[in-house]
């Protein structure tokens, strides 16, 4: 039996009240490559509808025919080609009958947007248009429609831990530069949740009123960093929940004290014999001691042997990763009291900073402990790592909008409309 491409198309794309009338290649055309077009009728036997309330309306008159962009069949790029009628309906008057495949004015079908969609997931924007034969413009308002849809029909329900982290975009000035995020950081799904500019305390407010009451009630750990404007938030919006200082931010802060002290101290020794042991170290004191090998741990071995104050640095950094292998809330508090005492004592005014830090939040940091096991407290860095990813996919991003549509579409585990084209 021979299958006509028709008997295929209402096999598997089906519209009720609609028929496919006739398929055919165009003509070629210098320049352009031929295109399918499919013809598409309504049923003789079935009311048109309108677009507004979808109850059966009469015809009023019909428009001129139109195309639809499809998903490419055998590589062709594919057009719906279709006469739309305009209705009399007893609610909205003179309107568009309600067409299947489509969403308002839009020129590309619904199942095309669908598909788009998901392979801008893999590819970038650009390159995701130059495969199927279509524009940057169409590829983004269609990933923007499959956002929109998703954010709509998402459930809020079964979150009891959120990560909260502000993210450098670099667009704008000061606090304009940075996106503030929230996280769902449960064991059983990560995802992004709300999106907003600027790291102020305005922001963080706009992103729990997004939230709703209801969730954030009901949440029991909120992760965060040090941000003096977010604690205020959280302390005040959401009280109950047991409050964790990230881990990574910690890292770091020791990190950034440690570099402090290299650059000081280079610069107080430059040009004599001991400065030659500062050259070309800043990363290797910026890694863990237990992952540097070969000449690195020679050189920071030596380093150590030195007495040179970005020695004593990287030794009281490393030092404090022993804080995070206890147990116990009361031994890893005994344990922070006596770094910060030995950290105060150093001489080294960027750590004793940190030290000082450490122990006006020790209270917030100690609740780390309690909450191990129970939420995946590094869960915001590596969301945060994939959306520095997303961003430097960013292939023509020059406004938030786009970034953050482009955000929610790879990090926020929406719900799909369900098309029978799924490739990827």
């Amino acid at each position: 039996m021979q299958l006509q491409v028709k008997t295929i198309l209402n096999a598997i794309q089906p519209f009720p009240g609609f028929v496919y009338q006739d398929i055919r290649l165009s003509d070629p055309v210098a320049g352009q490559s031929r295109e399918l077009h499919i013809t598409v009728l309504e049923h003789a036997g079935r009311p048109a509808h309108c677009s507004h309330c979808q109850r059966p309306a009469p015809g009023y008159d019909r428009l001129p025919a139109r195309a639809w962009l499809f998903v490419p069949l055998w590589g062709l790029v594919t057009r719906f080609i279709y006469a739309a009628r305009r209705v009399r309906c007893p609610e909205h008057g003179v309107v568009i009958e309600h067409v299947p495949w489509s969403d308002g004015k839009r020129p590309v079908t619904l199942a095309m947007m669908v598909f788009l969609s998901r392979w801008a997931r893999r590819l970038s924007w650009r390159e995701t248009a130059r495969v199927f034969g279509t524009s940057w413009e169409c590829v983004y308002r269609s990933v923007e429609w499959f956002v929109d849809w998703g954010l709509a029909h998402r459930v809020l329900t079964g979150i009891s831990a959120i990560g909260v982290d502000e993210i450098f975009w670099g667009r704008g000035h000061r606090s304009e530069a940075f996106l503030t995020v929230i996280y769902q950081i449960d064991g059983h799904c990560r995802r992004l949740l709300w999106v907003g500019r600027k790291r102020t305390q305005a922001t963080l407010n706009r992103g729990l009123d997004a939230l709703g009451g209801e969730v954030v009630g009901g949440l029991k750990y909120v992760c965060s960093d040090l941000w003096k404007p977010y604690l205020k938030v959280l302390a005040r919006r959401a009280g109950q929940a047991l409050h964790i200082l990230d881990r990574f931010h910690i890292t770091m802060h020791l990190n950034q004290a440690v570099d402090e002290v290299r650059r000081a101290e280079s610069t107080r020794l430059k040009g004599q014999p001991l400065a030659q042991r500062l050259k070309k170290m800043r990363w290797k004191l910026l890694r863990k001691g237990s992952t540097v090998r070969g000449r690195a741990k020679v050189k920071l071995e030596g380093l150590l042997a030195s007495k040179l104050a970005t020695g004593r640095a990287w030794e009281l950094k490393e030092a404090f990763q022993h804080f995070w292998t206890y147990r116990s809330p009361a031994w890893a508090g005994g344990f922070l009291d006596y770094w910060t005492q030995r950290a105060l004592r150093s001489r080294l005014e960027p750590l004793k900073k940190v030290a000082r830090m450490l122990r006006s939040h020790e209270a917030l940091i100690l609740n780390w402990f309690k909450a191990r096991g129970e939420v995946a407290t590094g869960a915001t860095e590596g969301r945060n790592n994939k959306i520095r990813v997303v961003t430097r996919r960013a292939y023509g991003f020059r406004t938030y909008k786009a970034m953050e549509i482009a955000l929610y579409h790879n990090l926020g585990k929406l719900p799909e409309p369900k098309f029978t084209h799924e490739f990827c």
